[in-house]
This record gives structure tokens, C-alpha cells and sequence, in this order.
């Protein structure tokens, strides 16, 4: 059995009139716009530091017009009962799937955080694993606490944790942060309710629990591959706990602590039970899991229906956050009106990341109705390349290249998705081709990402040693999450 290809070769791209490029000729016209198209936007974000929402967008327009999409397809007419206008169709169709899930996702997290889930979890895994086994204990604290909590969130939660871990064991912090990273930034790559993946799982139009089952299956290995480099980086290179970031921590916890008073949360010396923190993360994964399996093996009937409606992800995220404002907020002593504000302020960093995955599906729409996709399409399919490899190497360029593995996700999708547009594929083959996209964006974080500074800065590690542990460790999740990708799409 062989790597399934590329789609059959569709028919040749309808001509355009009216774009910019068109008169360089068919198949070759359209690939030189969409060429150029992807070094403008690479230029644009990172030698003119352009917001990626701008760029994305001002990119989309360029290439529309230049493959001979007239001004009225791109943005419609004034008069409203025209047809939906690309840029409109684009933008709406991937926002109304991803942005509930996101929002509900992104409040779920910070509840969660404030309440001091992670210290609960961190502590109870440490006396669970010993010390000698600490490290174990900080990879799976990251790959829990990940789960909701978005990845720099994750840091600025967990980074007290680890210094305190390195400072009683006198060892190198490497030992305790890299197994902590790879587990926040595999949860962060691979599964929702994070936006890569969710916005993935809509513009190809696949199940989240597909998304889910395949994230585990793909990421668990490469979480463990991750850890395996961490212990060999860890015991090679020693890096002290950085002082100035231990005080600052201090400071932050401070603040918090302040803003939870000013915002009406009382502390509560008792601390939240871990058997909550995991009931609370766990019931959406389970029941957005059963809704997908149920859809299979149960007949139609109205207790199927009922497993689908709870396993929608709209409905099983709400069902969480409640239980989260219940269990670990007016249970605990919170206001409504503390639960109001922590809601509401968690809300306010994710408008850039919905921006920017809105405008991935402009690009994605403007490719297929522009025929640029299926110009890729043909070319991809002489090449013969299989769609897993394609996905996963279109991710890695864009993501060595510009740094943000977002930006990756969403441009990489809106290239592929018109590729296997009416192919035969299964949504776990589908699935599997997020896994690819995934895989790719997070390789060789380096210094154009702002994760790598974020790393370095909060443990204190020098540039050359951050290229040494992070930028590597985040290889070795890309390749090994690619190479489970390949053999899973091998068996199914």
C-alpha cells in the first residue's frame, strides 16, 4: 500500500479577464501569481513587519486580482442581494465554525489558570512521580494543563513551577522546562480547542473528534520522542534558575492575587481537587469523541441524536465552562460578577488570533475561485508527491520562514484544502492531513518566532543554547508527528 497522491488532475482553470497576470497564459499565469503571492506575504510580515491579518488580506486581494478575479467577485456589488462576495464567503465561512470554539475554549482556560488548577495538577503529579522522576512530572503537567490554556499562557502559569522544581534539585532547568514545553506546545500543535487545529478542522470540514483522536495518536509519540531529547539536552547543558525572572514571577503572582481580590475572587486556602481539574478537561474531549464514534456504530435513533447534540463542540465546550463556573468558581466563594470579569478579560488577546484565522480563509476561498487551486492541483500531481508530505513541507517553508505557526497552519490549509476538494478522502484521512499541516508549523522554532524569545527569556537561556534545547526539541516534534502522520495514512 502507497501514500495516497494528490487528486486526480482537474480540468483546466477557467480563464479569467479583468486580473492583473492572466496574459502570461493558463496554468503558468496562475502559478506565477500564487508564487508571488506567497513571497509578497512572506515580505510583507517579515521585512515590513506588517500585521499578519493585514498582509494575509492585502495578499489575498493582490492575488485574486492578479489571477482575473473582477472586483465584483472579490467584494460583490453594493447592492445586498448580490451574490456573496469571495472575501465575504471566506472570511464567514471559517469564523462561524472556529470563533465559538476558540472564545469558549479561551474562557474554559482561564478559569481554569485563575482558580490555580495547574498548581493543583503540577503538585499532585510531583508527589505522585518523586523527585528522580520530577522531570516526567513537569512534561505531563504541560501536556494537561495545555489542553485548554493556550501556550504563552501556559509559560507564564507554569514557569514558577519549574523554577522552584530546578532550584530544590540543584540541576539544570533544561531537566524541568523543555519536557514542560514540548507537552504545551504538542497540545498547542495538535488538538483543540487550540486555533490551529480548529481552524484547520473547518476550512477542510472535518469532525473535531477526528481532529482529536488523530491529534492524540500522532502527538502522544511525538511528546515522547520530545521528552526523550529534553532528558539527553537537560543532563548536557546547565543552565542556573534565572533570579530576575523568580522575582518577577513573585511580582506577577502578586498581581494577579490583586486583581482577583479588585475583581470580587476571595483566595481559598483549600486548593482545588485534581479529580475537578481533570473532569473539567475531560468532559469535552469525551464527549466530542463519543458524538463522532456514536455517528458511526449507533443506528439512527433518538439516543444517537441525543450523543450528538451533547458531543457537538459548541454544546460540550459550554457544558465544561458551566461546570468550570460552578466547580471552580461559586462552589469556591467567586461572585458572578468575578466570573464576568475573568470571562471578559481572557477574551481580549484572542481578537488578533480570530483575525488572522479569518483571513486564512480569505486566502483559501481566493485561491479556489481564482483557479489557482486547481493549477496546484495539476502540478502537484505531475509531481507526484503524496498530500501528507505536501501539507507538511508547504507548513515547514512557511513556518521557518515567517516564524508564526498560526500563520502557518491557516496558509497551509488554504493551499491544500482546494487540493483534495471533491477527492474521496475519509475525514480520518483528512484528519490526518491537519496532522501533516500541524507537524510542519511547529519545526525549527527559531529567532523570527516569538515563542523562541518567550522560552528563552522566561528560563533564562542563552540564544545559543535555546538553538541547542528548544529550536530542537520543537524538530523533533514536527519530524516524529510527521512520520507517525505517514505511517497512520499507510494503515488507513
Amino acid at each position: 500500500m502507497s501514500f495516497p497522491l494528490t487528486t486526480a488532475p482537474p480540468a483546466a482553470p477557467p480563464p479569467h479577464t479583468g486580473g492583473i497576470l492572466p496574459l502570461i497564459g493558463g496554468t503558468t499565469g496562475l502559478l506565477t501569481v500564487a508564487t508571488l503571492g506567497i513571497a509578497l506575504l512572506l515580505f510583507l510580515i517579515i521585512r515590513i513587519r506588517l500585521q499578519p491579518f493585514v498582509a494575509l488580506l492585502a495578499v489575498s486581494i493582490a492575488v485574486g486580482l492578479g489571477a482575473g478575479l473582477s472586483v465584483t467577485e472579490l467584494f460583490g456589488t453594493v447592492q445586498k442581494s448580490a451574490a456573496v462576495s469571495t472575501i465575504e464567503a471566506g472570511m464567514g465561512g471559517i469564523l462561524g465554525h472556529v470563533a465559538i470554539i476558540i472564545g469558549l475554549g479561551t474562557m474554559l482556560g482561564a478559569i481554569l489558570e485563575v482558580s490555580g488548577g495547574a498548581e493543583v495538577l503540577s503538585a499532585r503529579l510531583l508527589s505522585l512521580f518523586g523527585e528522580r522522576r520530577a522531570p516526567l512530572a513537569m512534561g505531563l503537567t504541560g501536556l494537561i494543563f495545555g489542553i485548554p490554556v493556550f501556550f504563552d499562557v501556559g509559560i507564564f502559569v507554569l514557569a514558577p513551577i519549574v523554577y522552584a522544581a530546578a532550584k530544590r534539585s540543584g540541576k539544570s532547568i533544561l531537566l524541568y522546562a523543555m519536557p514542560l514545553l514540548a507537552g504545551l506546545s504538542m497540545t498547542h500543535a495538535f488538538l483543540p480547542p487550540h486555533p490551529g487545529p480548529v481552524a484547520a478542522a473547518g476550512l477542510f470540514h472535518v469532525s473535531l473528534g477526528w481532529v482529536i483522536l488523530m491529534g492524540a495518536l500522532v502527538g502522544i509519540p511525538s511528546v515522547l520522542a520530545a521528552w526523550a531529547y529534553a532528558a539527553w539536552i537537560g543532563k548536557r547543558i546547565f543552565v542556573d534558575v534565572p533570579q530576575d525572572m523568580v522575582e518577577a514571577a513573585d511580582e506577577a503572582k502578586a498581581a494577579v492575587a490583586a486583581e482577583q481580590r479588585a475583581a470580587g475572587v476571595t483566595p481559598q486556602e483549600q486548593p482545588v481537587a485534581l479529580t475537578t481539574v481533570l473532569t473539567i478537561i475531560g468532559t469535552p474531549l469525551i464527549l466530542i469523541l463519543a458524538a463522532t464514534f456514536g455517528s458511526i456504530a449507533l443506528s439512527p435513533s433518538t439516543f444517537r441524536s441525543v450523543v450528538e447534540f451533547f458531543g457537538n463542540p459548541f454544546v460540550a465546550l459550554t457544558i465544561a465552562l458551566l461546570l468550570a463556573y460552578y466547580l471552580l468558581g461559586l462552589r469556591r466563594g467567586w461572585s458572578r460578577k468575578s466570573l464576568e470579569t475573568v470571562s471578559t478579560s481572557s477574551l481580549k488577546p484572542v481578537g488578533n488570533i480570530l483575525l488572522v484565522v479569518g483571513a486564512g480563509g480569505v486566502f483559501g476561498a481566493v485561491l479556489k475561485a481564482s483557479g489557482i487551486a486547481d493549477a496546484l492541483a495539476k502540478t502537484f500531481n505531475d509531481v507526484g508527491l503524496p498530500i501528507v508530505v505536501l501539507a507538511w513541507l508547504i507548513a515547514v517553508v512557511l513556518r521557518v520562514a515567517q516564524g508564526s505557526a498560526t500563520v502557518a497552519i491557516v496558509t497551509t490549509a488554504g493551499i491544500v484544502v482546494p487540493l483534495v476538494d471533491g477527492a474521496s478522502y475519509s475525514q480520518a484521512h483528512l484528519a490526518l492531513i491537519i496532522m501533516a499541516i500541524s507537524a510542519g508549523s511547529i519545526f525549527a522554532s527559531h529567532v523570527n518566532d516569538g515563542g523562541f524569545w518567550m522560552v528563552a527569556k522566561y528560563f533564562g537561556i542563552t540564544e545559543r543554547d535555546t538553538l541547542k534545547s528548544w529550536t530542537v526539541l520543537e524538530t523533533v516534534l514536527s519530524v516524529t508527528g510527521f512520520g507517525v502522520t505517514g505511517v497512520l495514512s499507510l494503515l488507513i
